[in-house]
């Protein structure tokens, strides 16, 4: 199956500061979007084959999106998710963001272990999704646990999906709950 990519588009944010507190590196959160048409829209499918096997070029594609828009940054974090529009379902966009999907974009950053934070909803156009995030390594770094909030004008058209993957290069900034931390995963990754 082809999927016909409508829009793409990237969105960058630096944070310097919150609540007071400033860092000398700036975090930086990525989110890649590529709106598509659904194939299935208005229609009742039950094999959802050829959306998951054409997933896997998407991933390609976004990874590639992802890698541009982080420049010199390294990903510590990630998450994914999908809007739908409202004449398709929401098996339509799980069936594109499954591990299918996604192991293109853990090849294109250099790997990653942890499974991926998800939220697909249907919407009308310009709904608002939170993308939930986690460590790329190791579900249990809680000063990870964070996401994006986004809304996409215009999108999902009735017959689209939206299909979103975020990204950062560090946790919350004045992360301070405990927990395994990124620095423990790093050694404990380099001694297995």
């Amino acid at each position: 199956m082809n999927l016909n990519i409508r829009r793409t588009w990237s969105i960058v944010e630096d944070k310097n500061e919150h609540a007071g507190r400033k860092v000398t590196v700036p975090v930086r959160k990525v989110a890649v979007i590529a709106v598509l048409e659904n194939p299935y829209a208005s229609t009742a499918v039950e094999d959802l084959t050829p959306l998951i096997e054409a997933s896997v070029g998407l991933g390609e594609m976004m990874g590639k999106m992802a890698l541009q828009a982080l420049g010199a940054y390294k990903v510590q974090s990630y998450g994914k998710g999908a809007l739908v529009g409202l004449h398709g379902e929401i098996e339509h966009a799980s069936a594109l963001v499954t591990t299918a999907y996604a192991n293109p974009i853990r090849d294109a950053i250099g790997g990653a272990k942890a499974w991926i934070s998800s939220m697909v909803k249907v919407s009308s156009p310009g709904a608002q999704i939170d993308i939930p995030m986690n460590h790329k390594d190791e579900v249990y770094v809680r000063s990870h646990y964070d996401g994006m909030t986004l809304t996409l004008q215009d999108t999902p058209m009735p017959d689209e999906l939206a299909i979103i993957f975020c990204l950062a290069s560090a946790g919350r900034i004045g992360a301070r709950v405990g927990g395994l931390t990124h620095e423990e995963v790093l050694k404990r990754d380099a001694k297995a």
